[in-house]
């Protein structure tokens, strides 16, 4: 099964043909700004002889933000780095199928300063002229002229609210509880040094990709085993140099709740997308910085209830700057498909 990753109500909702087989795909639109004007990136494929945005099918194992940026990767010859979700598609193909197309916005990735993302994604075939011929950036006006379905226009009218309101730039603070541990009952060792099991190191594993699709560039940890092994399997292919925290672990959040908000109000602020992991009981701290910093509508589908995340699971926060400091301005829960 993919790898869910959707604004925690999922935007494209449940089929209403529940028998039908459904293709799952996702894409971007890859902005600029020149000269003052919003630009997006269109492509040609001769196939259908159509101007659309870059997408396409999952691969095997394959989570939604990780087909995104490397479709993109794959149609245009340029990698991206995800930003704000945007609405999706549905609609039900000639042999009778429902394709679902999930969209991001995307900016261009630049070597010198997402050289380590870069680095901890796999490399990816070159574009060839049968499935995209052209590339076009246009002004959003004129993109939505060019598009020839009337129906990818919805994604792109919600790129330009987002560049409109001023929260189109962001970057990512990716909360992720770590992934499945050994159980107390059968652990013998200290509650520090409780390890992950299979199923927890393939978790860490599955959420590489993930991470890399965001441009995460910095991690920080608590210190406690299962932690630490969950955001290894990133920091050692995107060789970054992690902050392990004692502040983020489960004792230590019980005598001081201020030195985790403290962590996350830094992240938030820090304008470098970055990943942060620690234990269920600390997330709700966690989540509660997120809400104050969040607008209302993101501030009300902040998870609520214990457990919050599931063990592995990621909620990406969307961060722009406003006059009043940081904004989350959309979140994303995700679960990293493990085979």
């Amino acid at each position: 099964m993919a790898g869910t990753a959707s604004p925690l109500v999922d935007a494209l909702g449940a089929t209403s043909l529940s028998h039908a087989p459904v293709i799952e795909s996702a894409g971007a639109l890859v902005w600029r700004v020149r000269d003052g004007r919003l630009q997006v990136l269109l492509v040609h494929r001769p196939r259908y002889d159509d101007w659309s945005w870059p997408k396409g099918k999952l691969e095997p194992g394959e989570s939604l933000a990780t087909a995104a940026a490397r479709e993109v990767a794959e149609e245009t010859g340029k990698p991206v780095v995800l930003g704000l979700p945007l609405p999706g598609l549905q609609y039900l193909t000639p042999e009778g199928r429902v394709k679902r197309v999930h969209y991001w916005a995307a900016r261009r990735a630049r070597r010198k300063t997402d050289g380590r993302p870069l680095a901890a994604r796999h490399p990816v075939q070159e574009p060839t002229a049968d499935e995209v011929d052209d590339l076009a950036w246009l002004d959003a006006d004129d993109a939505a002229g060019r598009l020839t379905r009337a129906a990818d226009r919805g994604p792109l009218d919600a790129l330009v609210a987002a560049h409109d309101a001023g929260r189109l730039t962001t970057h990512v603070v990716a909360i992720v509880r770590h992934g499945r541990a050994v159980p107390r009952s059968v652990w013998h060792g200290s509650e520090q040094d409780r390890p992950l099991t299979p199923a927890g190191y393939a978790q860490a594993a599955a959420a590489v990709p993930v991470l890399a699709a965001y441009g995460v560039d910095a991690a920080v940890s608590s210190r406690w085993e299962r932690c630490a092994t969950t955001v290894d399997p990133y920091v050692r292919a995107a060789g970054l140099r992690p902050e392990y925290s004692d502040n983020l672990t489960e004792a230590q959040h019980e005598r001081s709740p201020a030195r985790v908000a403290a962590t996350v109000r830094d992240l938030l602020e820090s304008g470098r997308s970055s990943v942060l992991c620690t234990h269920r009981p600390v997330l709700p701290t966690v989540l509660d910085v997120l809400g104050q910093h969040s607008r209302r509508a993101v501030a009300d589908v902040l998870p609520q209830r214990d457990p919050f995340l599931e063990p592995g699971e990621l909620l990406m926060a969307h961060v722009s700057e406003s006059p009043k400091g940081p904004r989350v301005v959309a979140v994303e829960k995700v679960t990293p498909p493990v085979w």
